[in-house]
């Protein structure tokens, strides 16, 4: 992927700053099964990660969106019943599969990126939330904890969307 990011998520850079054509990029993204327990899954991988970049002081808030973007995709974007996926290719080995939410983390020197792709078509809606419920706040803890959020549908070969949020990092750091 190249400093600016993959087409997929160009949306996103939209009413940024562009990015320095020398600052270091690299990114990390972990496959999660269509299961609750994918978003403990989804926090470590987030605190491995964000340790390995030397962001270890951003964990609180960016686990906290990363929790919630994959919440909302388990409830809502992967069917009460997963059917067993189809091989993602030929070439794959019988019973390697691509699960059906993805997490992808990115870096620049400037930015952090959290994206969560999933298959559903829908796009997020921000809740209405009444006092008691347990339900319809996450999106507003993306947008208060997120330097700015959104989604879009995928095109081309894959199917479904991607939301994401993004975090400006410190500009004290290398």
């Amino acid at each position: 992927m190249g400093t600016e990011g993959s087409t997929v998520l160009s949306p996103l850079w939209r009413g940024l700053p562009t990015i320095d054509s020398s600052a270091a990029s690299t990114s990390a993204s972990c496959s999660l099964p269509p299961h609750f327990e994918a978003v403990g899954s989804a926090r470590r991988f987030t605190r491995t990660t964000l340790d390995r970049w030397d962001l270890v002081g951003l964990f609180d808030e960016v686990a906290l969106v990363v929790s919630e973007l994959v919440t909302n995709s388990m409830r809502y974007a992967i069917p009460a019943a997963v059917p067993v996926p189809a091989p993602v290719s030929a070439d794959r080995a019988l019973g390697e599969y691509e699960a059906p939410v993805r997490l992808h983390l990115m870096r620049w020197t400037s930015r952090l990126v959290c994206a969560v792709r999933d298959p559903s078509e829908r796009g997020p809606v921000v809740g209405e939330a009444a006092a008691g419920d347990e339900c319809g706040r996450g999106l507003y803890l993306v947008e208060s904890f997120s330097d700015a959020w959104g989604w879009h549908p995928l095109a081309g070969a894959l199917h479904g969307k991607v939301v994401w949020a993004l975090f400006r990092l410190p500009r004290d750091r290398d």
